[in-house]
């Protein structure tokens, strides 16, 4: 009965058809045809703030957004001019080079454990559907079109559209406590046509043609040919990355986003500077 409910919310949106320009055709366990025209986004995350070559002048740049430092480097060049020299000129420096070596060191490191936590997230192992088996993928080698196995207790490692679940009605419960802060679990439904597939026997084989990626974390508007059926997917329909799945042994989706254009990633907001009230008073 859940497969029916998902259908009812979003019977409105199903009538208006996505045009093709705006649209994403993902063909299920067929990652190869699905990126033969356009290549989408890999799998593979990155929250940190600098690369090794963009360090130094980003890090520069952030750190002369305080005003205080500017009006010390002005001091400090015109004293670097004999008729205007008051004391050394390594003496206006000194500090200042302290200050800002102090602070890029600082930086470098919440930098360096950004990299570390991405590298461990990007290799974490999934369960993909390679070859008519199960086997292992890293996070960061996942393609739109993959058909994935996640676990119970297991997080989301992308965006997918629910296929079939453990439950023999085909709903599914997910935590998204990562993404929206709510710790109640939420409901989603596979389709009724889709659960009784076996994947491991290659019968998973269809069309999605979805939106394309954007923020909205509660709206997701898509259809699916499998069978010579047409079936409507809604917000109901998809799981997306970083939710945790409870109560459900193990359920069974197609990727149609991956890494960057994931909603988790896209709603996220990067490292931002930190600026105190002090600071910005000062500034």
């Amino acid at each position: 009965y859940g497969s029916k409910k998902a259908d009812s919310e979003v019977y409105a949106m199903s009538q208006s058809e996505i045009n093709e320009e705006d649209a994403r055709f993902v063909y299920i366990n067929d990652p190869g045809r699905t990126n033969e025209k356009c290549q989408f986004a890999r799998n593979s995350i990155s929250t940190a703030k600098y690369s090794v070559f963009s360090f130094l002048p980003r890090n520069l740049f952030e750190q002369f957004h305080r005003v205080a430092y500017i009006y010390f480097l002005v001091i400090a060049v015109l004293n670097q001019l004999p008729q205007l020299a008051v004391f050394g000129r390594g003496a206006p420096l000194v500090p200042l080079a302290f200050v800002l070596l102090v602070t890029a060191i600082k930086d470098a490191y919440e930098d360096w454990r950004r990299h570390r936590a991405d590298k461990i997230e990007n290799n974490r192992l999934a369960w993909v559907l390679l070859d008519g088996r199960f086997q292992q993928k890293r996070f960061k080698d996942i393609q739109v079109g993959e058909v994935i196995k996640v676990e119970a207790n297991g997080t989301l490692p992308c965006d997918m559209v629910l296929l079939s679940t453990s439950e023999p009605t085909g709903v599914a419960y997910v935590q998204t406590i990562n993404l929206d802060g709510e710790s109640n679990l939420k409901t989603r439904y596979a389709k009724q046509e889709t659960l009784p597939k076996n994947p491991e026997d290659g019968t998973y084989t269809g069309l999605i043609k979805c939106e394309k990626p954007n923020r909205n974390i509660y709206g997701f508007h898509g259809n699916m040919e499998i069978d010579g059926k047409r079936l409507s997917l809604g917000p109901s329909n998809i799981l997306l990355r970083g939710c945790d799945l409870k109560n459900t042994a193990w359920v069974l989706g197609v990727v149609v986003y991956c890494g960057p254009e994931t909603k988790a990633m896209l709603n996220s907001s990067g490292s931002p500077s930190k600026r105190s009230r002090l600071e910005t008073r000062m500034n």
